[in-house]
């Protein structure tokens, strides 16, 4: 059992790293990657610090030499890609110490530019759907994914993190959001050209156990296939609980879609 996706109190996890790797290393993982929010250029709640960068660094290395017999810890962050001037693309990031890097898009930007959290309770991207971007759901979708494929060209990363999250906050403004013709063109885009980049695809098992969702969903699978997508499972854990939330569900639906064989593990 591999995992690349967690987060601790360094951002908006809920236990310390030495908890959650307390509870992957009893849940039988076999490798564990740690991956906090990054530093962000605009507010944010869920977001690590700049200056606690370092010190997340030396807890990591810590661990990994306390588990070196045991278990593999891997010192990952997941970076939010916000523009050309600001994501995974940028020196700041590419400098870092890391194992891996993740890359995800969790604010879009509005007509005027400004990034706006969609990523979190559905109330309040409802709230934000109408206050920020005059309830215009199509153009939220559209620029979500426009903002993946920038990130994608821009590069410096190693996996894309829940690809479609979109959908799930989305289909509460419209119930059918995801069975629309250009939506489905759209995440099909974005699969294609992870693919074309080399760009590893996170199969996200999260919310398998509250809402009976991955990300990507699994109507977008056979995409995966048809490209040969290389993929990773990742549960983004943030509590000690749920360290193997909606894991073993996702291998199983992979071994009766036949795509056992795109698993991979970072180097």
């Amino acid at each position: 059992m591999k995992n690349y996706h967690s987060h601790t109190e360094f951002c908006d996890g809920r236990a310390s790293m030495a908890e959650i790797a307390i509870a992957a290393y009893d849940a039988g993982f076999k490798v564990w990657g740690i991956s906090p929010h990054s530093p962000i250029c605009c507010p944010s709640g869920a977001n690590m610090k700049a200056e606690d960068v370092d010190k997340y660094i030396k807890e990591s290395k810590r661990l990994k030499e306390e588990y070196r017999d045991k278990m593999t810890i891997l010192t990952g962050m997941e970076i939010d890609y916000v523009s050309s001037v600001f994501g995974p693309q940028i020196e700041y990031f590419r400098s870092l110490p890391l194992d891996y890097r993740i890359g995800s898009v969790h604010f879009v930007r509005t007509r005027e530019g400004k990034p706006v959290d969609v990523d979190g309770p559905a109330e309040r991207f409802l709230k934000y759907l109408a206050t920020e971007y005059e309830g215009d759901l199509r153009y939220v979708a559209e620029t979500y994914f426009a903002m993946e494929l920038e990130m994608l060209e821009a590069g410096g990363f190693d996996i894309i993190g829940h690809l479609d999250k979109i959908g799930d906050n989305g289909s509460h403004a419209m119930a059918d959001l995801e069975d629309q013709a250009w939506y489905a063109e759209l995440v099909e885009r974005v699969i294609a050209k992870a693919v074309e980049k080399g760009v590893i695809i996170e199969i996200n098992t999260k919310k398998f156990d509250t809402g009976h969702r991955f990300f990507p969903a699994e109507r977008w699978w056979p995409l995966l296939k048809k490209y040969n997508a290389k993929i990773v499972l990742s549960t983004d854990a943030h509590y000690p609980d749920k360290v193997d939330a909606g894991y073993n569900a996702a291998i199983q639906r992979l071994q009766l879609a036949g795509m056992e064989t795109q698993l991979n593990e970072l180097p």
